[in-house]
């Protein structure tokens, strides 16, 4: 293995790692989604702005007035995926929020078929049937709680869903922002958040201890940041291949800081959903059809 793509696994690993970490600090603040988002927005774009500056990307971002507009409409798409998702944390846990989440594949090929009319495979129809069989095992196994508790699960799965789905709207924006760099772009987004959450951060409530606070200027330093840095340059050196395999990093490190610090074990009918979302997942991300989950199928 040569050393650049070494480089490459070790930024991604540790760009996942990152990511599977923000729930955890999400809850920890003590803050509301408003305002974790807005200080997120507020505290990331100068990391950002520095980014590229020491990146030198400015001067060939190929920004304009089209492009910039576009850039914050993608923005406002990311900006609604944190705030529901970081309310769905609360409600349905990190674990479940989080494999609820990668339904973002499935999302992004829809978006692609129905603006694009790109085609969508019988494999990748197959794996869409596995997820939403997978979802479907979650939903009973959470919506059979009683009372407030299996309405809360419910609607904490509908709110990860949402914010897979703008996810997959920002990613899809972005797609037409090839040539710019992304760094560039992410700090459009992040100033773009800075605007529209403002007038919706209370400035009343704000941390009321340096735990709280440090808990916040990590998600924005580290999570904002510094995980976009390694996952970039990750992405400039790996296959995509290698990329996406190694993106599912997140959701395992998510559940396993989910059962640490919150003793959160899924039950045998979420961790089977959960699996057949993760595997149809892998496989849509990866282009993969059943054949190449036989043994004795692949080619010598």
């Amino acid at each position: 293995m040569n050393p650049v793509t070494k480089r490459g696994i070790f930024d991604m690993t540790l760009a996942m790692v990152m990511s599977g970490t923000i729930g955890w600090f999400v809850l920890q603040s003590g803050q509301s989604p408003y305002n974790v988002v807005f200080f997120r927005c507020l505290i990331g774009a100068p990391v950002l702005a520095l980014l590229c500056l020491h990146l030198k990307v400015f001067s060939r971002s190929g920004l304009d007035a089209k492009r910039i507009l576009i850039a914050a409409g993608g923005g406002v798409a990311l900006v609604m995926n944190w705030l529901l998702l970081f309310s769905a944390y609360p409600l349905a846990s990190i674990s479940v929020t989080t494999i609820v989440y990668n339904f973002q594949p499935f999302m992004l090929v829809g978006l692609g078929a129905l603006f694009l009319g790109e085609r969508v495979s019988g494999a990748k129809l197959g794996w869409m049937g596995l997820a939403f069989a997978g979802m479907l095992a979650m939903t009973v196994s959470g919506t059979s709680l009683s009372g407030h508790a299996g309405q809360g699960y419910l609607t904490g799965i509908l709110l990860a869903l949402a914010a897979a789905f703008c996810y997959a709207v920002a990613a899809f924006v972005t797609r037409r922002l090839r040539g710019t760099s992304p760094y560039v772009i992410a700090l459009i987004q992040v100033l773009t958040g800075i605007v529209i959450l403002a007038p919706f951060a209370d400035f009343n409530a704000l941390p009321s201890s340096p735990q709280s606070w440090a808990m916040v200027a990590t998600i924005g330093v580290v999570h904002t940041g510094v995980m976009y840095a390694f996952l970039y340059s990750a992405i400039q050196k790996l296959p995509v291949m290698l990329t996406g395999t190694l993106s599912f990093l997140y959701p395992v490190v998510a559940i396993l800081v989910d059962i640490l610090a919150y003793g959160h074990v899924l039950t045998p009918g979420q961790a089977l959903g959960g699996a057949a979302i993760l595997l149809a997942a892998v496989g849509t991300t990866l282009n993969l059809t059943p054949r190449h989950l036989l043994p004795g199928t692949r080619k010598a």
